[in-house]
């Protein structure tokens, strides 16, 4: 019987998820974090976090958002993966990010867990923000041009 236990012989990419949540408005906006810790500690970030062994993607989309920032959210679309290389400081990393469209009267985001803050954001023209976040909302930007004109 095998004992549950893996073992490779070459290294392993980490796997975390990134929840961009924008408004439905003239003039999107979008739900930004304060990172709490290192690396990036203080910078603006999407929300998002590593994925748990035992959960699907989107579990972990929506624990995170719920961890982060209070939001609960049923519906997200799969937007994209990144996986450049070089994007997190601290290893190999793919982010897997996820997407929804709120009516932001609807929301009362509130920090948690290791974000500092929260707050919404122009979507057009966000903050300086972590890791290859930048790149992310300006895929987001598109799908949401593409898909909603």
């Amino acid at each position: 019987m095998p004992s549950g236990k893996y073992t490779y012989d070459y290294p392993r990419p980490a796997v975390s998820v990134d929840i961009v949540i924008v408004t439905r408005e003239l003039k999107p906006r979008v739900l930004l974090i304060r990172r709490g810790h290192e690396p990036f500690q203080g910078c603006w970030a999407i929300p998002g976090g590593f994925v748990d062994m035992d959960e699907s993607l989107e579990d972990a989309a929506r624990r995170e958002l719920l961890e982060e920032t209070g939001v609960r959210m049923n519906k997200l679309t799969q937007l994209h993966a990144f996986g450049d290389p070089q994007r997190d400081p601290r290893g190999r990393n793919i982010s897997v990010t996820y997407l929804a469209q709120v009516d932001a009267d609807d929301l009362q985001p509130r920090a948690g867990d290791d974000a500092a803050e929260v707050a919404w954001f122009s979507l057009a023209r966000p903050p300086q923000l972590a890791f290859d976040h930048k790149d992310i909302l300006a895929c987001a930007r598109k799908y949401l041009k593409e898909h909603h004109g």
